[in-house]
């Protein structure tokens, strides 16, 4: 006797070949019928019946005709990249940048505004999702996620921020009030975090499950992706790795219940490795300028530039090893402005400290991003969870 048929199996079925041919569509496309049937391992009828429902939604249009072959001309089809936008933005302590895509990925709108004369969060963020809207000519009701990267704690429970260390008008609460303003689904993603899914997505860990990123700039973070999964922890606080314990700097206590207040602590890993050590020791060794201008003029001139190189690699290597030596991955992302600027230079540098001072060896490279890493993963992250909804739901 046979197993019970499962009911909604076809309609399950229809769901699991349209998303397919969806996502054919993205990477491949424009295909015809006959090519989606062959790339799915659909026959003509079910690949046409297909075609034809996605057609009905908006979800796929027709953009021309392939020449050649017996008969009348084959119609290409395509997503269709009006059916659904996203917004991607970054929340910086003095602006916000923020981005439009279609649900193809394509970038067709910005928008920047300041915050010196106005911080109050809602409508600043209101302002440039509005902006970036009306620059792709998107209309707003199509939206469907709002994606925003910012340099704070992210609660995995709730979604909203618990603390940003240079945002001090980024509260609890935000989350809701801003989702009231705007009527669309909007997310917290903390930047390092989003870094790291564009690394994974278009850089140097494209392709690799298993991975850590090291933000290297004005402040510490880190960014975890195990079996291609951002792993947050129970809080939100995996990754504030400023607040690591090496040698080389006083440990501050009491750091919980003075980070909420207006008081600005650093960790020791921050006070040893964060923008301002290293522009300190690159002055020591004759180097002037913001840190990441300080590398680039480092690795300029040649063996003079060693030993500051040497230097940073050094300290870089505490918070790497460190995680390392927990997480064991194979793979080190360097990024943020230190790490962007210190190139492969600096990478290799740290890849042979980490190996002289631990037990683990990962490879070490400096992100291959380009543009802004922040804003690039939010948009992804956002394209995502969108693409989800609407491929998934498609019968």
């Amino acid at each position: 006797m046979g197993s019970p048929r499962l009911p909604g199996t076809p309609r399950l079925l229809r769901a699991l070949n349209d998303r397919a041919a969806l996502e054919l569509l993205l990477s491949r496309g424009p295909l015809t019928r006959a090519q989606l049937g062959e790339l799915t391992g659909l026959s003509k009828v079910t690949a046409s019946q297909l075609v034809e429902r996605l057609e009905e939604r908006g979800l796929v249009t027709r953009v021309g005709e392939q020449a050649g072959g017996r008969g009348p001309n084959a119609q290409l089809y395509a997503v269709t990249p009006g059916s659904a936008y996203v917004i991607g933005a970054v929340v910086e302590a003095d602006r916000v940048v923020a981005s439009c895509a279609d649900i193809t990925g394509s970038v067709i709108g910005s928008a920047e505004l300041s915050t010196k004369d106005n911080d109050e969060p809602v409508k600043v963020v209101h302002s440039a999702v509005v902006q970036a809207a009306e620059s792709a000519a998107a209309d707003l009701s199509l939206v469907r996620r709002v994606v925003l990267g910012t340099p704070g704690v992210v609660d995995p429970n709730t979604g909203d921020m618990t603390f940003a260390w240079n945002l001090p008008r980024w509260h609890r609460g935000l989350l809701a009030a801003l989702r009231e303003d705007l009527s669309i689904p909007v997310v917290f993603g903390n930047d390092v975090n989003l870094a790291a899914v564009a690394e994974a997505h278009e850089g140097a860990a494209k392709g690799v499950d298993d991975f850590v990123l090291i933000w290297a700039g004005g402040g510490m973070g880190l960014a975890v992706m195990l079996g291609g999964r951002l792993h947050e922890g129970s809080t939100g606080a995996a990754g504030e790795i400023g607040y690591l314990p090496v040698p080389g700097a006083p440990i501050p206590r009491d750091t919980h219940r003075r980070s909420k207040g207006t008081l600005k602590l650093e960790g020791a890993f921050q006070q040893v490795a964060g923008a301002e050590a290293i522009r300190a020791v690159a002055r020591e060794h004759g180097f002037r300028g913001k840190a990441a201008d300080a590398v680039k003029a480092a690795i300029a001139a040649g063996t003079q530039g060693g030993p500051l190189l040497d230097e940073i690699a050094r300290r870089l290597a505490l918070g790497v090893a460190s995680t390392c030596v927990v997480l064991d991955p194979p793979l080190v992302v360097l990024a943020g402005e230190v790490g962007q600027a210190g190139g492969t230079a600096l990478a290799e540098r740290v890849q042979h400290e980490v190996a002289a001072i631990s037990l683990v060896s990962p490879r070490v490279v400096a992100t291959e991003v380009s543009g802004d890493p922040v804003l690039t993963g939010a948009l992804r992250t956002a394209l995502n969870a969108v693409r989800d909804e609407i491929f998934g739901s498609t019968v």
